[in-house]
């Protein structure tokens, strides 16, 4: 089985319990944090993916971390299937796929805009209603800036790219140019 239906599989999995225990956003997040520290600890995550390193103490280093972060039962649960079926080093990827089923779920499409300049409330609430018109879901907005683009903004959404920068406008007029 491939990484991708593994990860699938215990995403999917992870919302349908989330969707049962109206607790889909709330596993979202607390994944979304586990997610983070792992990422950002190297030494514990590769201890917790040691396949040499024994089960139970990785279960004690776990049960640390669920204290700390004060995790719902439902992630404790399912990382501790996860530490059983040696699934964590997926942890990434299943994180990922559950952020886009539970999307889908709920209704909400994720753009990522690119702009010159920095954008205001008012112009980022514009776009926004925009691409909700335009794609008929709530769509959450994340914006950085790259000045590169000199004007303009990109938008991606669903893996489209809406491209309105002044840089790939001025590429194009350069393409024509050229072909004559």
């Amino acid at each position: 089985m491939s990484n991708s239906a593994i990860s699938r599989r215990y995403a999917q999995a992870l919302v349908n319990l989330g969707s049962e225990q109206k607790t889909v956003e709330l596993f979202g997040h607390e994944l979304a944090q586990v997610g983070s520290v792992l990422k950002g600890e190297d030494q514990l995550r590769l201890i917790l993916e040691c396949p040499t390193f024994a089960t139970d103490k990785k279960a004690v280093i776990l049960s640390e971390i669920y204290d700390a972060m004060k995790l719902s039962t439902g992630i404790r649960n399912f990382l501790g299937l996860l530490l059983t079926k040696d699934r964590l080093k997926y942890l990434s990827e299943i994180e990922g796929d559950y952020r886009r089923l539970a999307d889908e779920l709920s209704g909400v499409v994720r753009a990522q805009i690119t702009s010159a300049v920095e954008l205001n409330e008012g112009q980022c609430r514009e776009i926004q209603s925009g691409l909700e018109k335009q794609t008929g879901k709530k769509v959450e907005l994340k914006v950085q800036l790259d000045p590169s683009l000199l004007g303009g903004i990109q938008a991606e959404i669903g893996g489209k790219v809406f491209d309105g920068s002044i840089k790939t406008q001025l590429k194009r007029i350069e393409d024509t140019l050229k072909k004559g």
